[in-house]
This record gives structure tokens, C-alpha cells and sequence, in this order.
């Protein structure tokens, strides 16, 4: 069997151990293969090929993984479902007390409460959404 198919064989192997554990290394030593299985397909000696490997792996392991890291580990930027409507504005449907109510968020009604429960927020004025309790908008009114 030619070298350059036993590095190719290689890189299949660590790629799909890669998809199991996720850590980005495998995939790095992966791809380090993958070069080197393309020097062994040029006719490089084997022990050039080690270096190349060593080379591309060292480097790809300490230099491009802390980047893809950073890149995968990032906080959401955007918020989604429930936790989007928070500090949106809504319009008041109908009465809401401390006990219930009902209001419209972005075309849809949703039960509401007051935030303060000694508050009476009459229906037509807006208020903010403070926070999502279950099927519940907790608001209260803008000033």
C-alpha cells in the first residue's frame, strides 16, 4: 500500500474521531495528514513526511485551535423564543394589575401582570416587557 493512502486513511480516521469529541485537536492532527499525505503522494521520503506532520500539527494544534476555540466558544449575539422579548415594548389589550391582564407583544397577545403589584395600567398605553414567567409577560408601564 503507497504511503499517501495510508495518510489519507489517517486523516478519514482522526476527521471522524473528530466529529465524536469535538475538541478541535483531532481535526487539526486530521487535516496535518492530509498535507502530509499530499507530500507522500509527490514522492517525499518518509522521514520528511514525519517532519511535515510534526511540523503542520504543532502548528496547527498551538496556533489555529486557540482561534477556532474562540470562535465556537463565543456568547450568543442574539437572543431567541421568550428570551427576545425582554425590554421590548408592548401594548396594553386590557387592563393589568397586579394579578393579570392581557398584552400585545410583536402581533401577539400574551397574560400579563404588573411588575408592581400596586400598579393599574389602563388599556392603550405601552409598557416594557421586564420579564417572560412561564406564558406570562411581567411589564411595566413607560414613563
Amino acid at each position: 500500500m503507497d504511503l499517501w493512502l495510508i495518510w489519507l486513511i489517517v486523516a478519514a480516521v482522526l476527521a471522524v474521531a473528530e466529529i465524536f469529541t469535538l475538541t478541535a485537536a483531532l481535526g487539526m492532527l486530521g487535516g496535518a495528514a492530509l498535507v502530509t499525505s499530499g507530500f507522500a503522494a509527490v514522492g517525499v521520503p518518509l522521514a520528511l513526511q514525519f517532519l511535515v506532520f510534526t511540523i503542520v500539527a504543532v502548528v496547527s494544534v498551538m496556533f489555529l485551535r486557540p482561534v477556532a476555540l474562540r470562535h465556537v466558544l463565543q456568547p450568543q449575539v442574539e437572543r431567541f423564543g421568550i428570551d427576545a422579548l425582554v425590554g421590548r415594548a408592548a401594548y396594553v389589550v386590557s387592563e393589568v394589575t397586579g394579578l393579570g391582564g392581557r398584552v400585545r407583544i410583536g402581533g401577539e397577545e400574551w397574560t400579563a401582570r404588573a411588575y408592581d403589584e400596586a400598579l393599574v395600567i389602563p388599556p392603550g398605553v405601552t409598557v416594557d416587557v421586564i420579564e417572560i414567567s412561564g406564558t406570562t409577560a411581567v411589564v411595566y408601564p413607560r414613563e
